[in-house]
């Protein structure tokens, strides 16, 4: 099974958090809000996106199917 990356541009106040954890998908822009990887996920970094998504003080991640 795959997954997709998604955040909320709403919601994220560019804390940063989602690029520590997860450098693999995500960077972040001129002003610290995070560009997203088109990539799909699966197998070991999984489990690396989900503690980004978690660890989101504002729960702008989601992961999608």
């Amino acid at each position: 099974m795959t997954f997709r990356l998604r955040v909320d541009p709403i919601l994220c106040d560019a804390h940063g958090v989602c690029a520590e954890l997860f450098p693999e998908r995500v960077s972040l822009d001129d002003w610290g809000y995070p560009i997203i990887s088109e990539e799909l996920i699966d197998g070991d970094l999984l489990e690396h996106a989900r503690r980004a998504v978690t660890a989101c003080p504002v729960l702008a991640l989601t992961l999608e199917e």
